[in-house]
């Protein structure tokens, strides 16, 4: 017991000891060079003309039978596909390749209620990127043209 308090004072003699022998310096450090976490890439973003049409193709799709219907639709005008009442605002293409792709604003309602279930533009390249969230209906966009 006695060993213990001994070795315990020792420790705390050579601890203090070189507590007040130590001297600290400080530096001041440049600042480290901000990278960003990403590196940075810039694509070359061709511009397509486009034209404007005036007359659209979608199809319509009841997912509970299965059926589906093919309409043309022109600037303007709307049409009832199944159950929605579609309205066409503008629809375009490109100038270079009338066949690429067609872009079309729409507007989806119910023909009863008048509750919008689509509002924006749909892409006949990429129906997902911006579709009608509909429980039992789906509509798309095929081609635009000008007649």
């Amino acid at each position: 017991m006695i060993l213990r308090r001994l070795g315990s004072a020792l420790c705390l003699a050579l601890a203090t000891s070189a507590a007040s022998a130590q001297s600290i310096s400080v530096e001041e450090l440049a600042p480290a060079p901000v990278q960003p976490l990403v590196p940075e890439v810039r694509e070359h973003v061709e511009r397509v003309e486009a034209e404007s049409g005036n007359l659209v193709s979608l199809r319509g799709l009841d997912k509970v039978n299965g059926k589906s219907i093919d309409v043309d639709l022109q600037t303007g005008a709307s049409a009832e596909v199944f159950g929605l009442l579609v309205t066409l605002r503008e629809c375009r293409y490109p100038a270079e390749n009338p066949t690429g792709d067609a872009f079309a604003y729409l507007t989806i309602r119910d023909p009863d209620g008048g509750q919008v279930f689509f509002d924006g533009w749909m892409i006949a390249s990429s129906p997902a990127l911006n579709a009608l969230d509909h429980r039992r209906y789906d509509v798309w966009v095929l081609r635009c043209k000008s007649t």
